[in-house]
């Protein structure tokens, strides 16, 4: 069974990052004030995870699961299944928000290029949080979000972040 490891993702990314038209800048610092994430994770109750695999060997199977068993609601969003770790899969955050209610937690778990398409989605939806998964960043999708009043980390493991705050 997976399992977070605090040590796999505990430091926070600085650098430079491209811009879609292929611009360097220097990328902002993820995640947002530990403080209010930890706030967030503390009083969320429900979590739609964008990607979430069937397959228990894959990453999104293994912190959905982790995530279930910290007693979140978990939801499922992928357009080609139809129930996941127990519970009804919705293919998209519109229909899960309507299925389920106000989401307060998007987990996404797909590759940073196709970030961008859930924009509408994830502005529709309003989630207290957006947290793409180690390895996915957008930087201009997380600048709307956040001038929308959405926080966003990136590049970072939910499931070892909320252990790491005492999950």
């Amino acid at each position: 069974m997976w399992a977070p490891s605090v040590a796999a993702v505990s430091t926070l990314q600085t650098g430079t990052s491209v811009t879609r038209t292929g611009a360097a800048r220097p990328r902002r610092s993820v995640p947002p004030d530990r403080a209010r994430v930890a706030t967030i994770l503390r009083s969320a109750r429900r979590i739609a995870v964008v990607g979430l695999s069937p397959k228990p060997e894959r990453p999104s199977h293994g912190v959905a699961s982790y995530l279930q068993r910290a007693g979140y609601t978990i939801i499922p969003v992928r357009p080609t299944a139809r129930f996941i770790l127990g519970e009804a899969v919705q293919p998209d955050l519109k229909t899960a928000a309507v299925a389920a209610g106000p989401i307060d937690i998007v987990d996404i778990f797909r590759r940073s290029e196709f970030v961008p398409a859930l924009l509408d989605d994830l502005l529709a939806v309003r989630p207290r949080l957006v947290w793409m998964q180690v390895g996915i960043r957008d930087d201009e999708t997380a600048a709307r979000l956040e001038a929308a009043g959405i926080p966003v980390v990136m590049d970072r493991c939910l499931a070892v972040d909320h252990h790491s705050l005492g999950g």
